[in-house]
């Protein structure tokens, strides 16, 4: 439950790891342009606790789904090749791909026609227009934008997908629990007893004041898997941080949930002067300084800086050396991310 902001249900989640040696967890991505850290480096450590909990990882790689929300202008050809380079960071990042199955949804909904749709359907005739469009912030829309007849279909289909990969666990962020808890209805509308546990992690915020998200369309507002050590330093000294203020702080955030994870520790290097170099070995411990003071923007974003290029050396290195990584991400670099 370490990786959960929201658990549904605890109890449920205790029984099914008592009583299942291997569970199913799910977890699954649209691919659509340049891949920022939280989609790199938070799922990477996001799954590898799942993995060392005993789970098996279904990674879902929505590459129908992109299409049908209109990623890359519709193409599949370009979202599928954005699909193998998000493949491509998360094998430099660490991510532990001995307990990983990465699912192509065009491949597995062609191979298991005859069991998908049926399941789609059915969700669909126990659902009216109103509840389906109340899950459309899980494409990235607003609830009152007009949609495509074709993104009717996508709640639908995300809910199914449950179902069909067998999910004992959908391991998502908060801006998915709307379909997952419609799973969790339809379960009662067919009777079923088990339900899929929903384990929402914690969404990252964007850089800049008062964004609650990253944005691929404003890149100074998220640091991106392959950006450089210098494009790192800008970002982080550029962003919003206010002495003292610890909520709504992405800094903060960064720290909390990427670098202690990561590290177990935030190492602060400052002169003798200023307080000195000092190691915290939790986040309560950071907040009590940082709100009292003793801690200051100053001494947070080169710390942080550091912290997160020496986690995304690897992927530097990857694609600096892997010939077919580096012609993948320079085809990505130069294709127009719609929304």
């Amino acid at each position: 439950m370490s990786i959960g902001e929201e658990c549904i249900q605890p109890d449920e989640l205790k029984r099914l790891l008592q009583n299942k040696p291997v569970p199913i967890c799910y977890d699954g991505f649209e691919p659509s342009g340049r891949m920022h850290i939280a989609q790199g480096v938070v799922k990477t450590i996001n799954v590898n606790k799942m993995i060392r909990a005993g789970c098996k990882v279904k990674i879902w790689i929505a590459d129908w789904f992109a299409q049908l929300n209109n990623k890359m202008g519709g193409d599949l050809k370009k979202i599928q090749t954005v699909g193998r380079y998000m493949i491509e960071i998360w094998k430099a990042a660490g991510m532990n791909l001995d307990g990983v199955e990465f699912l192509w949804s065009s491949e597995e909904i062609n191979r298991r026609a005859n069991e998908y749709w049926p399941l789609v359907m059915d969700i669909g005739r126990k659902n009216n227009i109103k509840r389906i469009t109340r899950c459309c912030t899980i494409m990235g829309r607003s609830d009152n934008e007009e949609l495509t007849a074709a993104q009717i279909f996508y709640p639908c289909m995300q809910c199914a997908d449950i179902f069909f990969l067998k999910a004992d666990i959908c391991q998502l962020g908060m801006d998915q629990r709307k379909v997952n808890m419609l799973a969790r209805e339809y379960c009662d509308d067919i009777k079923r007893k088990n339900k899929p546990i929903i384990l929402s992690h914690h969404m990252l915020p964007g850089f800049k004041e008062g964004q609650e998200k990253m944005s691929k369309s404003d890149p100074t507002s998220a640091i991106f898997m392959e950006d450089d050590e210098a494009q790192v330093n800008l970002k982080i000294k550029q962003a919003f941080c206010p002495p003292k203020i610890v909520d709504k702080n992405p800094c903060l955030e960064y720290i909390q949930y990427i670098v202690f994870p990561w590290f177990d520790k935030f190492e602060v290097v400052r002169k003798e002067n200023n307080g000195g170099n000092k190691t915290f070995l939790t986040m309560d411990e950071l907040v009590a300084d940082y709100e009292a003071g003793d801690l200051h923007p100053a001494d947070v974003k080169p710390a942080l800086a550091k912290a997160i290029n020496e986690i995304l050396k690897p992927v530097r290195d990857h694609f600096n050396s892997s010939s077919e990584a580096k012609i993948l991400l320079n085809t990505v670099k130069k294709w127009y991310i719609s929304r």
